[in-house]
């Protein structure tokens, strides 16, 4: 069975790669006005040139930037969206579990003000620079949050009623500000292009469910309207262009938020999500079994997540395969590929594992799936 030679391939990744300790060092000195934004961008340029080698080195053929120009996977792209603000809102706390216990924190949230727009293309410096920087093989990757994630965490009440009476309005004007973003990518040479979603990962939670009705949304619905709406902003995608999503319980600081199986959401996500595939995590009990990838029809990508970005331990080759084996009872092997279950640093933090131990990983993603697939 031949490797891939278009996204999403055998070997893959998300997206976001841990900051070097002098790409940290240098946003530090410039929030406390040591640098300017000249110096800043430079540092960050060299510590991009840097992880696409890396990226190369150990075999990928999709390259991201590593979100280095990023502090947080979702919230740089969506603050750049005519219409939305930021709100720091001490009350709203997030809650992340990990293997010994809870953490806590207050996230920036938004409010939607105004009508929502697209004046600048959002990330488009970033993945031209990337794109520029990519060597012959590798396909330039661009990650960008979906839109379900600027309605998600707050639901009705962070839509301002006097701009948006009907949730309809906000979400036509939110879809072609969308749709635009992705023409423009497209006229700037991206070809894959990621739609990241916690969202659709979060409600198979049955307390993720029980949020949502406490703040006034459609809990046994609400992954469909998500889907339609993905769906229009995707409808006149360039040719050429690869799209897939993400799907993650939460990743902060090799911790999560969300748990279960995506038995939920399975049925509608694979057959009516028109994107050409799935990332999706399993590296662990929480994320339940495989399932559902019995809805997966002829012609989509699922890209299993079985290498944990939350930890540094090395996972057994032999281990992964027996994996990938019993995914192939449910859906046919020629349909599934390999990646790390999330990115491994969503958010300027980073995940608790070295350098050394992320470059192992993806290293091993790669000859797994060489041995795989051929």
């Amino acid at each position: 069975m031949p490797s891939r030679d278009k996204p999403p391939f055998r070997a893959d990744h998300v997206g976001s790669l841990l900051r070097p300790p002098e790409l940290l060092q240098a946003r530090e000195d410039f929030a406390e006005e040591r640098i300017d934004a000249d110096e800043l961008r430079g540092i960050e340029d060299a510590a991009i040139r840097d992880v696409v080698a890396l990226q190369q080195a150990v075999g990928l053929s999709s390259v991201t930037d590593g979100e280095f120009r990023r502090a947080s996977w979702h919230m740089d792209f969506i603050y750049q969206l005519d219409g939305i603000s930021k709100v720091m809102d001490e009350t709203l706390h997030v809650e992340f579990r990990n293997e010994q216990g809870t953490l806590e924190f207050a996230p920036p949230s938004l409010h939607v003000d105004a009508r929502i727009g697209l004046s600048t293309t959002i990330f488009g410096e970033a993945f031209e620079f990337l794109r520029a920087e990519a060597s012959a093989g590798q396909t330039p990757k661009l990650t960008i949050p979906s839109p379900s994630m600027v309605h998600y965490r707050g639901g009705r009440a962070s839509v301002d009623e006097a701009v948006y009476p009907d949730l309809e309005g906000f979400w036509a004007d939110l879809t072609a500000a969308y749709a635009e973003e992705v023409r423009r990518l497209g006229e700037l040479g991206c070809t894959y292009l990621q739609f990241d979603d916690t969202s659709l990962a979060y409600l198979n939670d049955p307390k993720q469910r029980e949020h949502v009705r406490e703040i006034g949304g459609d809990a046994e619905h609400q992954h469909e309207t998500y889907i339609r709406h993905i769906n229009e902003a995707l409808a006149r995608r360039p040719e050429g262009m690869a799209v897939t999503t993400h799907m993650c319980r939460g990743n902060f600081r090799s911790s999560w938020v969300a748990e279960g199986g995506y038995d939920f959401v399975a049925e509608a996500l694979f057959n009516q999500l028109e994107v050409d595939g799935f990332f999706m995590e399993w590296d662990d009990a929480r994320s339940g079994g495989f399932e559902p990838l019995r809805f997966v029809p002829k012609g989509k990508l699922v890209v299993l997540g079985l290498v944990t970005t939350k930890r540094g331990e090395l996972e057994d080759k032999d281990m992964l395969k027996r994996r990938i084996e019993e995914a192939s009872r449910y859906v046919d092997l020629d349909q599934l590929c390999l990646s790390p279950q999330c990115g491994f640093s969503s958010t300027v933090e980073g995940n608790a594992l070295s350098q050394e131990q992320q470059a192992d990983k993806l290293r091993m993603i790669v000859e797994t799936a060489e041995e795989v697939w051929g």
